[in-house]
């Protein structure tokens, strides 16, 4: 074996280290790319032929896979059962008064730490709809005014 061909294949596991130290798809490419250099040296191309290798099927891989592998990566946001209290109709005990970042309404059985949507205050003991979650926070509205969700 040739010194380039040590040099390619050193450059190929570098790459591969490095992809699977990130698994972001950054190297893998070059990766490939790094192998079909280094069968071009073994076979005895020249300098140039194995440069060209490298950056062709490099490229061929980059532009054929990664949109295949970026669509297969989509992940969806995983649902919890917290989902199950939207749109629901809880109490709210303790005043929700996003100024002052107080309130809290119970629903399903359960205490929520509360904002309500518009930022208004709503009063303890009546009644809102769930509209959406944020962190550990529910979203609500006044039931009275409630429209279906």
């Amino acid at each position: 074996m040739t010194v380039l061909a040590y040099v390619w294949l050193a450059v190929a596991i570098l790459m591969g280290i490095v992809e699977g130290a990130t698994a972001a798809l950054v190297s893998a490419w070059f990766a490939g790319g790094a192998i079909a250099a280094f069968v071009a040296a073994l076979l005895g191309a020249s300098f140039p032929v194995q440069l060209a290798a490298f950056i062709v099927v490099s490229a061929v891989l980059l532009a054929c896979l990664r949109p295949l592998v970026k669509r297969r990566g989509v992940q969806r946001p995983a649902r919890t059962n917290a989902d199950r209290i939207l749109g629901m109709v809880g109490v709210v005990t303790e005043p929700i008064d996003n100024v002052a970042a107080t309130g809290a309404v119970k629903v399903a059985g359960v205490e929520w730490t509360a904002r309500s949507q518009d930022g208004s205050t709503i009063p303890a003991g009546a009644q809102v709809q769930v509209l959406s979650i944020s962190g550990v926070k529910v979203i609500v509205r006044p039931a009275a005014v409630a429209a279906p969700v």
